[in-house]
């Protein structure tokens, strides 16, 4: 397998054995303190749960990897799991990596062609999936979930090292296709760093993620970060409602619970968090920008302490608050220990300047040194996309960003959507969260509205609070309200009232879909101020 991203100074010596998997489980399995201590329970739509214990959870991945080797597959070669949240993606998953292949998580979501896009670009040679989601032209083995209870072989398992593949993830790319991340195993000493500047993951935990399998964030901080730590980690199928999650953490004597800000701001606008009990310890967020006014009705309501975090597919998260950064509204927070990270310098494309650090407070690119064990090892057969990211010995990702005195980082949005509107860069996340502190504004999504080639007009995107009606004298407001904290030139020149802002399933928002709504929108509809 050729990768196209070389690391300088990888904090260890060669290339020593690792697995994720055996990382993340022998150790609490094979420990007669902890091998029957709680390590997963799945509750399911209906309510009932399943649990395994460490000892059980490790005996099944292990059959599983066996299983999978016996049936003709080859370390290194790529599984494409295809499968409806539930228990059997992350026995698939995890068995697949402890057999040194690597697992491709897909989403049921996706159609049958993007998914054998998926599969045809991975050069996948088995599809782990269920009869109502195979892949009819699919060339290589199909297991179904009844497959995957038979399997086992008589082993023994390969060893594989801390820079073999471990998984991969496709995300969206600059071109029309998804592009996927090569991951090794060595990431387990990168989410060590995220345990310890993020999450306090405990052998006493109880953890409940609120995402689905086929997300990074959810096979992350929802299993391989709760399992390295010991802890008990707990997933739910079925549908999110807002009143769902805090009968769960009340219910299950949930200790740290974890989501995106959108199903914290959901849980407060249609539930009660402040009813989930006394258990939680605090509850962690990332995915997308946590409001200042979202934080500040947590901690008024509910008071437990809620950290960010900052990251990305290709390096997970690596900028966060936790027990020891404390939060601070507008930041995600500080570089987690351990982690090299720097603001490059940045043209008005966006491009980097050149591989020189700037000073605290000058806007530039976030980069993350290549030697973070977090980061990917290349994108799959892109090396086009590789020298797009590699900086020297930085890589880049996108980010618009700052790093304060303190060491804090002010996010100012993505390069590619820094809004130029008549000679001026400006950050929508800045504007955003300025106009979000306004009582009648639930969110605001704010894009560039290109009128013509000569001019680009500011437009801010309004969701209104419950039960508030952003009309013309509450615009006449936010406007005066707006033009209190921000420059003249940084302000709105308009402003629209929608339903809800288009956002991904995993709740990323969609800017380029809000930009082709206003642009076939009416101009005289109502709401324009």
């Amino acid at each position: 397998m050729t990768l196209n991203l070389p690391r300088p100074g990888a904090p260890w010596d060669g290339n020593p054995p690792l697995n994720l998997a055996r990382w993340c489980l022998q150790r609490h399995a094979e420990d007669p303190e902890s091998a029957g201590r709680l390590a997963f329970t799945f509750v399911h739509e209906g309510g009932d749960t399943e649990s395994w214990t460490y000892a059980q959870v490790w005996e099944r991945v292990q059959r599983l990897a066996r299983g999978l080797l016996a049936g003709g597959l080859e370390p290194g070669d790529r599984v494409l799991v295809r499968l409806p949240h539930s228990p059997d993606y992350a026995f698939a998953f995890f068995g697949a990596t402890l057999a040194g292949l690597v697992p491709i998580p897909a989403s049921p979501l996706l159609t049958a062609e993007e998914a054998t896009f998926l599969g045809e670009d991975a050069q996948a040679t088995a599809l782990i999936t269920t009869w109502e989601l195979r892949l009819d032209d699919f060339e290589g083995a199909t297991l179904l979930p009844g497959d995957l209870d038979m399997l086992d072989g008589p082993g023994p398992l390969p060893e594989t090292h801390a820079e073999d593949p471990a998984f991969l993830i496709y995300t969206s790319g600059t071109t029309d296709r998804p592009k996927g991340a090569v991951h090794a195993h060595r990431t387990v000493h990168g989410r060590a760093m995220m345990r310890e500047g993020w999450q306090d993951f405990r052998p006493t935990d109880i953890t409940l993620h609120a995402g689905t399998l086929n997300w990074s964030y959810t096979l992350g901080v929802g299993l391989m970060d709760p399992w390295a730590a010991g802890a008990h980690a707990v997933l739910a199928g079925g549908a999110s409602t807002p009143d769902r999650w805090p009968a769960l953490i009340r219910d299950l004597g949930v200790t740290i619970f974890v989501a995106v800000p959108t199903v914290y701001r959901q849980m407060l606008k249609y539930a009660r968090p402040e009813d989930a009990g006394g258990t939680l310890r605090h509850v962690l967020c990332a995915g997308e920008p946590l409001s200042p006014v979202l934080l500040a009705e947590w901690q008024k309501r509910v008071g437990t302490p809620m950290y960010e975090s900052l990251g990305m597919t290709e390096v997970s998260t690596y900028i966060s608050s936790g027990p020891q950064t404390p939060t601070r509204p507008g930041t995600p927070g500080r570089p987690q220990p351990g982690r090299r990270v720097a603001i490059l310098p940045v043209e008005d494309d966006g491009t980097p300047a050149s591989t020189t650090p700037l000073p605290a407070g000058e806007i530039g690119l976030l980069a993350v040194h290549r030697s973070d064990p977090g980061l990917m090892l290349g994108y799959w057969r892109r090396p086009d996309e590789d020298a797009a990211v590699a900086r020297g010995e930085w890589f880049t990702g996108g980010d618009l960003s700052t790093l304060d005195a303190d060491g804090y980082l002010w996010f100012h949005g993505r390069a590619d959507d820094v809004i130029k509107s008549f000679g001026y860069r400006l950050s929508p996340v800045e504007i955003e969260h300025t106009i979000e502190a306004f009582p009648a504004v639930s969110e605001a999504a704010v894009v560039a509205h290109h009128v013509d080639e000569m001019k680009t007009l500011v437009t801010a995107c309004l969701v209104p609070r419950e039960g508030q009606t952003l009309d013309a004298a509450a615009i006449a407001a936010l406007r005066a309200h707006v033009a209190q904290h921000l420059a003249e030139y940084k302000r709105p020149h308009e402003y629209v009232v929608v339903e809800a802002l288009p956002r991904t399933r995993n709740g990323k928002l969609l800017r380029r879909a809000l930009i082709e709504q206003i642009e076939t929108q009416d101009q005289n509809e109502g709401g324009r101020g």
